[in-house]
């Protein structure tokens, strides 16, 4: 059994029952129970079979898993607050909405560093955060994780969700706020972050391009840095980048062309003018 595409299949299903129910409490609870049954297969599929290598169980719990993880949380914290939300008094309902984006904040603070590794694309913790032979030395570091299972939790994965998720929730506020002061009354069917892009290149070609486009002088008037610049990227991009400077520092090292994606780049379109002209 394939993993990876049922965790592939679950977005396609998600995205069915966004166009199939545009009620937002509807649409919650079923993309709440498909996650929740693929997270139930994936639990039989690795007490069967487990892991062959370390590098698998770290995959699985940090990739894998989260797909369906993710968006579980996401759809369980917008049912609990679309249930919760006063129905008609305009003020409170953006009282409520400043709560919960404070609750998120606070949860960003506490987990400072957690974020700053994640988001800086680190890999030398994941054998620790990500493998479940580490749940008795890094422990539980938020006090609503009162029980993991052992033999599907790692330390960080369900924190890893979390994160994730947060960070897609804080936009659907964001965009809740907005229709309620537009006197929307917060009825908008469907807030989501905008559907993002398959990358169907390799890791070295994300990295080449994104110093291509700082060096160009892209988030140079906002004085933003290659990793925030990366990050506004993964907003558009379903991607992950890895080890990005340690990456940069091969592509600078390369014997032959050092711009090998560009170059790439470059060919393609010429070729496509080409033909546009025949």
């Amino acid at each position: 059994m394939d993993l990876l595409i049922l965790s592939k299949k679950l977005l396609k299903d998600l995205d069915d029952i966004k166009i199939q129910n545009q009620n937002i409490l509807k649409r919650a609870q079923k993309s709440i129970n498909v996650c929740r049954n693929l997270l139930w297969v994936f639990k039989k599929e690795i007490l069967k079979k487990g892991f062959k290598t370390i590098k698998d169980e770290v995959q699985f719990f940090k990739e894998v898993k989260q797909v369906p993880l993710i968006k579980l949380i996401y759809f369980t914290e917008i049912y609990s607050f679309e249930i919760q939300l006063p129905k008609a008094d305009k003020e409170n309902q953006l009282k409520s909405i400043k709560k919960k984006i404070n609750k998120f904040n606070r949860f960003f603070l506490y987990n400072l560093d957690f974020g700053r590794y994640v988001d800086s694309g680190a890999t030398n913790f994941d054998k620790e955060y990500y493998t479940r032979d580490y749940l008795d030395t890094f422990h539980i570091t938020t006090s609503k994780f009162y029980f993991q299972d052992p033999e599907f939790c790692t330390p960080r994965d369900m924190l890893l969700g979390k994160y994730r998720a947060y960070y897609s929730l804080v936009h659907y506020m964001a965009e809740k706020k907005r229709s309620i002061k537009n006197n929307l009354n917060g009825k908008l069917p469907t807030i989501e972050p905008l559907e993002k892009i398959h990358w169907p290149f390799s890791n070295t070609d994300y990295v080449e391009i994104l110093y291509a486009l700082c060096a160009k002088g892209l988030g140079k008037q906002d004085n933003q840095s290659i990793m925030q610049v990366s990050k506004k990227l993964q907003q558009l991009f379903d991607f992950e980048p890895k080890d990005i400077y340690k990456t940069y520092q091969d592509i600078k090292n390369r014997k032959n062309s050092r711009t090998l994606f560009l170059d790439q780049l470059s060919t393609s379109l010429i070729i496509e003018m080409d033909k546009s002209e025949v």
